[in-house]
């Protein structure tokens, strides 16, 4: 692949929503990977104080891991942008409390400019919603728990 079109793909990348794409063209391959503030992971180790050594050695390193949540994830089946409603002005497709059957729309998701539906895989209430809206998601990221 020359490099006129991969600075074109990477720009491409840059300019849109998605977060990754990955082009064979023969037998090469290019991956293009976007990372931003607000997708990055970002860890935190705090120092210990310099005049208190001895307290910060004795206290416990471990956090607490946040509670699981009680019920059936549905999951992303794509990366893409994560949308509640079908259009800005409307309203969200689900809320929490709110019961769904299988195969009731739940959100959208946007990958390469295309609008992907997500349905509900289970019949239930909807216990939570893991994403915010407009919020890159993952393959195989929990979206919503329903009870």
């Amino acid at each position: 692949m020359d490099l006129r079109k991969l600075k074109t793909l990477i720009d491409l990348v840059a300019e849109s929503g998605i977060a990754e794409l990955e082009i064979t063209e023969g037998e090469g391959k290019v991956r293009i990977v976007k990372f931003s503030p607000a997708t990055q992971p970002v860890a935190y180790v705090p120092e210990p104080a310099p005049a208190a050594p001895a307290a910060a050695a004795a206290a416990p390193a471990a956090p607490a891991a946040p509670a699981a949540p009680q019920g059936h994830a549905v999951k992303a089946p794509m990366v893409g942008t994560f949308y509640r409603a079908p259009n800005p002005g409307a309203s969200p497709f689900v809320e929490v409390g709110q019961t769904v059957k299988e195969g009731e729309p739940l959100c959208i998701i946007e990958a390469m400019k295309l609008l992907n539906e997500i349905e509900a895989d289970k019949s239930g209430v909807i216990k939570e919603i893991l994403v915010e809206n407009g919020e890159p998601v993952e393959y195989g990221q929990p979206l919503f728990v329903i009870g």
